[in-house]
């Protein structure tokens, strides 16, 4: 009786046919065989029915195209040079993008070409339009340009603080605005050479996410005074997630370059959809405009073990924390080194935030603020800013070194704080002392 046998090795397939009496092959047949990795087949829009033309809606295309890449086996969405309008579109597992040179995936100004469905936002869960980029557990996702995420944000910018100027109680969700990008739920997401533009609320929203890195991508929006400036255009915002790294990325928005965020609330720590954020690391980024290098809140309960190195900031502060009197807070191990200010804000914003204040009848929570490290800061500034907290707010060992900065002011605001330490600070050229608790001025 022969046994015929196939193996496949390294793109060939090599049949085997075997004597089962004598025990030794007889025959080999080597046969060369074009093995496909689908993960690696390209889908180009182009290709199938999408018009690169600023006008046409190419949502039911550019969607029915993932849906048969995911359907082949995964691959890879192509968007070439041209400009492609859409509606939200929805990732799936094994689905990643390229935005080619000269590629624009530009957002819809109609919010009903947005998917409204119960979603992420602010801390909690409600009906809200989806992103123009939406992924839920999409392991493995690659995001690469070098093209442009267009958000198209103007308009919703403008109706924004139309709804304002007429009733000052509008909030943020008062106005429904879509982000760029939103992925939730995954591990090992890549993001790398996009440029995220205009977005009409934040530009890349992570979620419950662990093993992510941004790298080499810039997030611009209006940053100008009001009504010249895009309203919640967050850069980045890490919520509730672990590992995460962003690198080499330039930031000018409306809002905070980099926000670190979870829940909010008397009652933040028991929710269970919002796990501490751990174990960022950012590094090598440039910040023309914004609000802060990395800004802890507004809606966050646990945020530790966060590295900032090798950063420039034109403006946006060094260190900001939002302390919510109505939320249990707990901000620690935080190291920042090697900063550059070019003609920058503060070195520190630490203080209350009341705004959308609500303790729903509970008694205000503690927060806790502790080991926190700013070293080889140089360049100039306005001020060192302030480190103030809340009534029921413990903040704890703070040490600034090895930092030599111009000013143009000695103020510095310093609250309830023990274990601020000044170690090598020089500013203006004359050595400074530690501040001591209470203190408006530096000496």
């Amino acid at each position: 009786m022969n046994i015929n046998k196939s193996v496949g090795l390294l793109g060939f397939s090599f049949i085997l046919m075997a004597n089962s009496n004598a025990g030794n092959i007889s025959k080999i047949s080597v046969t060369t065989q074009s093995i496909v990795n689908k993960a690696d087949k390209t889908y180009n829009i182009a290709e199938h029915g999408a018009i690169g033309d600023s006008k046409t809606l190419n949502t039911k295309s550019i969607q029915n195209l993932i849906d048969k890449c995911s359907e082949n086996g995964g691959g890879t969405i192509v968007i070439p040079q041209g400009v492609f309008l859409s509606g939200s579109l929805f990732l799936k597992p094994g689905v990643n993008i390229e935005l080619k040179a000269g590629a624009v995936l530009k957002g819809s100004t109609d919010i009903n070409d947005y998917v409204k469905l119960n979603t992420r936002i602010e801390g909690h869960f409600e009906p809200w339009r989806a992103a123009l980029l939406n992924g839920d557990k999409v392991d493995h996702l690659r995001i690469s340009g070098p093209g442009t995420l267009d958000g198209s944000g103007e308009p919703f910018y403008k109706e924004f603080y139309g709804r304002r100027e007429k009733d000052k109680k509008t909030t943020n969700l008062s106005v429904e605005r879509p982000r760029l990008t939103f992925i939730q739920n995954s591990k090992d997401v890549k993001i790398t050479g996009v440029k995220f533009l205009n977005s009409g609320f934040w530009n890349l929203h992570i979620y419950r996410c662990q093993n992510a890195s941004v790298e080499n991508c810039s997030f611009i929006a209006p940053s100008g005074p009001t009504p010249n400036r895009g309203p919640s255009s967050d850069g980045i915002d890490v919520d509730s997630s672990q590992d995460i790294t962003i690198k080499g990325c330039y930031f000018s928005v409306g809002d905070d370059c980099i926000a670190l965020k979870g829940s909010k609330g008397p009652f933040a720590m028991q929710d269970m959809d919002s796990p501490a954020v751990e174990r960022v690391h950012i590094s090598d980024c440039v910040y023309a405009a914004g609000g802060g290098i990395v800004t802890f809140g507004s809606e966050a309960t646990i945020v530790r073990d966060v590295e900032v190195k090798n950063c420039t900031t034109m403006g946006p502060t060094v260190l900001r924390l939002k302390l919510r009197p109505d939320t249990p807070q707990q901000y620690e191990n935080i190291s920042i080194s090697n900063i550059t200010m070019e003609n920058g804000g503060v070195i520190f914003k630490v203080s209350p935030w009341t705004q959308y204040f609500d303790l729903k009848g509970q008694e205000p929570p503690k927060a806790l603020v502790r080991n926190i490290s700013i070293t080889k800061v140089r360049g100039s500034g306005n001020s060192f800013g302030q480190v103030i907290g809340h009534e029921r707010a413990t903040i704890e060992n703070i040490v600034v070194k090895d930092v030599e900065v111009k000013l143009k002011s000695n103020e510095f605001e310093v609250g309830n704080v023990t274990g601020l330490e000044f170690k090598k600070v020089k500013v203006n050229g004359a050595k400074t002392a530690s501040p001591q608790a209470n203190s408006k001025q530096l000496k």
